[in-house]
């Protein structure tokens, strides 16, 4: 049979039918779209070992990238397509996950204990895949599960069939990750399980900091992705409920205008944070550690790409979770994930994982069908309320809209910064933030040869242990000292904080908890500030010459620090959970300023 898929997208009336031959490519460079007639032009299966093009760790398993040339594009009414798809119960033989509940808890208590707590991370998205046999012609079982999902399923972003001939996926996946129209750049941060099987309230689960702080992180990872596609970075706007069948989920959605060809907007979001964790590239590291297997194309995507009416490009691109992959002999996988934060625990972590596969296992007959409607929540002003007070205390930053220069501070109006990456494309959020206020910013890896000239330099934030003598914190610990010896100024943030205090002589302290993705109330040199930490490490508070200190009273660990030239914070002030981030960038930079220009420093 020809390859073909079915596309079904949230509230249309119709499906869309896409059919053509299909050619395997190296990279996402050469997924097919040149310049044409108006529509869809490519239908791309990315899987997740494309993530290696950023230079990331995977587990290469060889799963290709397959490209649907679309040659013929139809839609088609969605009774029509229901009522002509095998109604059919789908045969299973066997059934189970590939790892059992016990080892996944493992797992999770290994992550948790090994990687979150010594500072390797916020947030890691482990999975397993269940996988069992389909009785009967691979692909009729395919058309009944798709059939299954459009009448059971709830809330799916998408809902398709895909077949290459080599094998198909059918799915209802929640989560746009990326798509471009009209020159806008779209995504859609999804986090937080809420399940209907009445065993908690839904505004108790609203009110969770362990699902709160789940989606927070989210959206801070996709922030930093927008700040690389779009423009200005993007707008947030939200939280809203994403209801399904089985499961309800919070999310954001994120917006900014951007020029970027497609094919590069989808280089430079692999992959969500919500399939992979934060920081990005120490996840894949993470992932690579404690899966020890390739994911296929469970956390890739599919990507529509084609043009618009006035011949710009267009995406589409949502994650590729809650699908099933069979194969021509009949072999079925099923992979799901769970988001592991400082509060999680093996028990719910074991239990998400159940829950996200009951949509499509229900689909196939490997699990009971969801209950009834009136089982899944209804927004009412209770609720309505508990997720517009998840807004309180965030960053208007990148919650609102303001005219351009709205944010210029005088006297950094004119003036350079370059900013140091350390592996946390947090980067990119400071660096919009400080373009904002009127700075010209580059931004470089940490493994560059020579910190460009520039009026600042900012030695960003990163995961690990700054005490450790790996080649990233030896260099980090060379910089800034050279950077303090020739009197060159110089902000330090997270990571690049902690080595400016070993420098100066401060004590390095690994927390008893983990600091990811907590928003605080501090003193900062005599002024209450709300900021947000994502760190695992600290210094504690010791008298330094010349240097003042903002320390927790409590347990004398340091929120920041500066002295004639020279400024660290502990925490985020680009993070979205930093809600006076901009105000204190504003007042901790311009004395940094008042001194002229110095030279390169070697890396």
């Amino acid at each position: 049979m020809r390859p073909f898929a079915l596309l079904h997208r949230d509230g249309a009336d119709h499906v869309d039918v896409l059919e053509g031959d299909i050619v395997t490519v190296d990279a996402l460079a050469d997924i097919p779209l040149t310049p044409g007639k108006p529509g869809p032009q490519t239908l791309a299966l990315i899987p997740f070992r494309q993530i290696a093009e950023r230079g990331f760790d995977c587990v290469d398993d060889g799963t290709p990238l397959e490209c649907l040339r679309i040659a013929a594009h139809t839609t088609r009414p969605l009774r029509e397509i229901i009522d002509g798809l095998p109604a059919a119960p789908v045969a299973l033989a066997g059934g189970s996950f590939d790892i059992t509940d016990d080892a996944y808890g493992e797992i999770v208590a290994e992550v948790l204990r090994d990687e979150i707590g010594h500072g390797e991370g916020a947030n890691f998205v482990i999975h397993r895949v269940f996988t069992a046999t389909v009785g009967g012609d691979p692909l009729d079982a395919a058309r009944a599960a798709f059939r299954n999902l459009l009448t059971g399923e709830r809330g799916a972003y998408w809902t398709f069939l895909v077949h290459t001939g080599t094998r198909t996926l059918v799915g209802a996946t929640p989560e746009r990750h990326v798509s471009v129209a009209d020159g806008l750049t779209m995504m859609n941060p999804i986090s937080g399980t809420f399940r209907h099987d009445g065993t908690r309230d839904l505004l108790d689960f609203l009110a969770d900091p362990k699902e709160t702080d789940e989606l927070y992180m989210v959206l801070d990872e996709e922030l930093k992705m927008m700040a690389a596609v779009a423009e200005h970075g993007g707008q947030v706007v939200g939280p809203y409920l994403k209801r399904m069948a089985h499961l309800t989920h919070t999310e954001y959605l994120l917006a900014g205008k951007g020029s970027l060809d497609v094919r590069e907007v989808l280089r430079a979001t692999m992959f969500a944070p919500t399939v992979t964790g934060s920081p990005l590239e120490n996840a894949c590291r993470v992932i690579a550690r404690h899966e020890r297997r390739g994911r296929g194309y469970y956390a890739g995507v599919l990507a529509l790409l084609g043009h618009d009416d006035e011949g710009r490009q267009t995406l589409d691109a949502p994650i590729l979770i809650r699908t099933a992959e069979i194969s021509p002999a009949g072999a079925l996988r099923v992979p799901v994930g769970a988001t592991l934060v400082r509060h999680s625990t093996a028990a719910g972590e074991v239990a998400e994982t159940h829950t996200k596969a009951a949509g499509v296992l229900a689909a196939l007959g490997a699990a009971p069908p969801p209950g009834p409607a009136a089982s899944r929540p209804d927004d009412g002003p209770e609720v309505l309320a508990a997720l517009a007070a998840r807004n309180d205390g965030l960053a208007r930053f990148w919650l609102d809209q303001r005219r351009p220069g709205a944010l210029t501070v005088p006297g950094l109006d004119g003036r350079t910064a370059v900013i140091v990456d350390n592996e946390d494309t947090f980067t990119a959020m400071l660096a919009h933030q400080l373009r904002a206020l009127g700075l010209t910013v580059t931004v470089v890896p940490w493994t560059v040869a020579v910190v460009p000239a520039a009026d600042l330099v900012v030695v960003g934030p990163g995961p690990g242990d700054p005490a450790s003598d790996d080649p990233k914190m030896l260099m980090l610990r060379g910089l800034v000292a050279d950077l303090l010896t020739a009197d060159r100024p110089l902000l330090a943030v997270c990571l690049g904080h902690q080595i400016l205090c070993a420098t100066l002589g401060l004590r390095l302290h690994r927390r008893d908890q983990p600091y990811q993705g907590v928003a605080r109330d501090i003193d900062l040199f005599g002024t209450v500030r709300r900021v947000g930490f994502y760190s695992s490490f600290t210094a504690l508070a010791d008298p330094v010459d010349g240097v003042e200190i903002a320390a927790d009273p409590a347990d004398g660990t340091v929120h920041a620090l500066r002295g004639p030239g020279f400024a660290g914070v502990q925490f985020h002030p680009e993070s979205v959970l930093s809600a006076d981030g901009v105000a204190l960038l504003a007042e901790l930079l311009p004395p940094l300023l008042s001194r002229t220009v110095s030279p390169a420093v070697n890396g």
